[in-house]
């Protein structure tokens, strides 16, 4: 805003905006750790150590630590050919990256559950029949978190490529480096604090997402249960301390990802 704006108005758009943020944001963010811990830190601690719990936070991790490098090597490769090559389909690779944004995520997992389901998938008899589970299983999982959270790298990626301009590639290679070697010295270094930001999203994403996986897991407790399955899963059986211990687990990484995300925002501006 202007300066030349007078004081009043921009204390009361700030204050808007503040209330905002407290109504929405900070209160509801409090009341999850408040309903965690109401009946003690006891119960808190045996609300996400019980073996259901633990099973679900160790496939959050597994489906986290599967997609997530996935990820960062498609969203590598991608930013690297759309910022720094010409070649047909271009525009068509950078929509398609798009698609996840705009197709509802309970969408895509009923996509998954027709190309993989047993009953009635394009793939479901063959795999089947060779003894492969993919819907109702960690492989499904994993697909549908691959679906919804490959846009985040790659779209951080390409706009800071393309701002960045190939002259320092172009000077490596003059001078004698391979592609490897132009890559991790020269073009690494530059994009890095970028790419953690993109890893950092994307982990938070992978591990909070709901609708496409709560779709293809089937909802078998301690076994496709992910982390916010289970949390709903507790609140529907009105276990209700229970469900916000374990989602303050959620509201814990979500917090730890917006202080990183501020952090290498800054790094990427300077």
């Amino acid at each position: 805003m202007s300066p030349a704006e007078p004081a009043l108005i921009r204390y009361i758009l700030t204050g808007v905006a503040l209330l905002f943020l407290g109504l929405f944001l900070l209160i509801p963010l409090a009341a999850v750790f408040v309903q965690a811990f109401e009946k003690g830190v006891a119960v808190y601690f045996k609300a996400v150590t019980e073996p259901d719990a633990l099973a679900a936070i160790r496939l959050t991790l597994l489906v986290a630590a599967i997609s997530v490098p996935l990820n960062l090597l498609f969203g590598v490769v991608a930013s690297w050919a759309i910022a720094k090559f010409d070649f047909p389909g271009k525009s068509l690779l950078l929509t398609l990256i798009d698609i996840p944004f705009a197709v509802s995520p309970v969408i895509a997992g009923l996509m998954f559950v027709l190309l993989f389901g047993a009953r009635g998938g394009v793939f479901g008899p063959w795999l089947t029949a060779h003894g492969i589970k993919i819907i109702f299983a960690a492989p499904g999982i994993v697909i549908a978190t691959l679906f919804v959270t490959f846009p985040f790298i790659a779209r951080e990626l390409v706009p800071l490529m393309q701002a960045m301009g190939s002259e320092e590639e172009e000077a490596a290679v003059v001078l004698g480096a391979n592609g490897l070697q132009t890559f991790f010295l020269v073009t690494l270094p530059n994009i890095k604090w970028g790419l953690l930001y993109g890893v950092t999203l994307c982990t938070a994403r992978a591990m909070g997402e709901f609708g496409a996986v709560s779709v293809v897991s089937g909802h078998i407790r301690g076994e496709t249960d992910t982390v916010p399955l289970h949390v709903e899963t507790l609140y529907n059986e009105y276990n209700f301390t229970a469900a916000f211990a374990v989602a303050s687990i959620l509201a814990a990484v979500s917090v730890a990802a917006l202080a990183a995300k501020k952090i290498m925002q800054l790094k990427v501006e300077r």
